[in-house]
């Protein structure tokens, strides 16, 4: 693919695995140019790796022809990789660059340092999904080692500018060569909340995602220093918890710094959740000024980045959506009391598909610079 701009995916995990399946996607929304996957860097082997990708079990069987290779090359730090209808995909297992391979991978490989091969391979953007490289000091090395640019698919831990697509990628440039695609209901919150503070100004308010399990809970309990109801059986338990996405939004919406707070239920479903948010506006509505809002930007502004719902849906619904937010107009509701008014409204998301297209949407952007 000679029009293509050729890209690595640094950790082959669920949002990882997403992001492949979600540039081979024909359907995919024409926003910027194609993306050709041509390096993976994970610690996995191909084998299990080409399993995963072609098996699902809350997306499904990948419809396209995927098998492995096997093929080791401790010079290159790669034992082999995927082929996908008919092209091969090399996987490389660097848990360091520039330092010696791990002998859990290479059990043969001497203390030769090895690095990622991104300048060779011509690599501009490196979809950063491991978890690990958050910071711009740590996500740096793939810059030192020919990328141009570098996408987190997760909150950074530092001040990593970070964009939800569609909201606030108007302020994106070329200069910004590591940047952070937020979390996913950072993504499904924001669009849904950009319109209420474009139409009707904020004062405050709370937030709380129905949030499917994820693969930091436990099938069973076990000790989690941190959070200790994060310990328990994640299919067999509501589990209150905390969440970064609601002060996080000040990142993407800065008039909504210090304005909004919210908690994490986490919920025995394995994909798709729910934004639930509370908040007090500077205007007096309605429930129908609140949805034509929202249904107006869903057809203009943010159209493919927020969805509008009329229908009586549930989670399993929104499986494989491709919006970062889905708007549930049948939900809205607005109460008045002693003169204060508050407006609740809900927005589903597929917390693994619908944030990896915007997470694929803003690495597009990037990659057009």
């Amino acid at each position: 693919m000679s029009d293509s701009v050729k890209v690595a995916i640094n950790g082959f995990g669920r949002i990882g695995r997403m992001a492949f399946r979600r540039i081979y996607e024909e359907n995919q929304p024409e926003v910027g140019p194609k993306l050709e996957v041509v390096a993976i860097n994970d610690l996995s082997d191909p084998a299990n790796l080409a399993y995963l990708l072609k098996y699902d079990s809350a997306h499904g069987i990948f419809p396209h022809e995927v098998s492995y290779y096997t093929e080791e090359n401790t010079k290159e730090g790669t034992n082999g990789g995927l082929i996908v209808d008919g092209r091969k995909i090399p996987v490389f297992a660097i848990a360091a660059s520039g330092k010696p391979l791990s002998k859990r991978n290479f059990p043969n490989a001497d203390e030769t340092p090895v690095h990622f091969p991104w300048a060779k391979l011509g690599v501009k953007v490196v979809l950063e999904s491991t978890g690990f490289y958050l910071t711009k000091e740590k996500a740096q090395i793939h810059l030192d080692e020919g990328a141009k640019y570098v996408v987190m698919s997760a909150p950074a831990k530092d001040d990593t500018p970070t964009f939800v697509y569609g909201v606030n990628t108007d302020k994106l440039n070329a200069d910004m060569h590591i940047v952070s695609g937020a979390s996913c209901t950072t993504n499904c919150l924001s669009p849904v909340l950009s319109v209420l503070v474009k139409k009707f100004g904020v004062i405050g308010g709370f937030m709380t995602t129905v949030h499917a399990y994820t693969n930091d809970q436990t099938t069973l309990d076990l000790i989690k220093a941190k959070d200790f109801r994060r310990g328990r059986a994640a299919a067999e338990n509501i589990v209150p918890t905390s969440t970064g996405a609601a002060k996080a939004v000040k990142l993407v919406i800065p008039e909504m710094a210090g304005r909004l707070d919210g908690i994490a239920i986490r919920v025995p479903v394995l994909d798709g959740s729910l934004c639930d948010l509370t908040i007090k506006l500077k205007k007096t509505v309605t429930v129908d000024e609140i949805n034509a809002a929202e249904k107006d930007a869903s057809e203009h502004e943010l159209k493919g980045v927020m969805g509008y719902n009329t229908d009586p849906i549930v989670s399993r619904d929104i499986l494989g959506r491709t919006e970062g937010s889905i708007f549930d107009a049948t939900e809205t509701k607005v109460i008045t009391a002693d003169g204060e008014q508050f407006v609740k409204v809900f927005a589903w998301y597929d917390n693994e598909y619908s944030y990896t297209c915007q997470f694929v949407r803003l690495a597009k952007k990037i990659a057009a610079f």
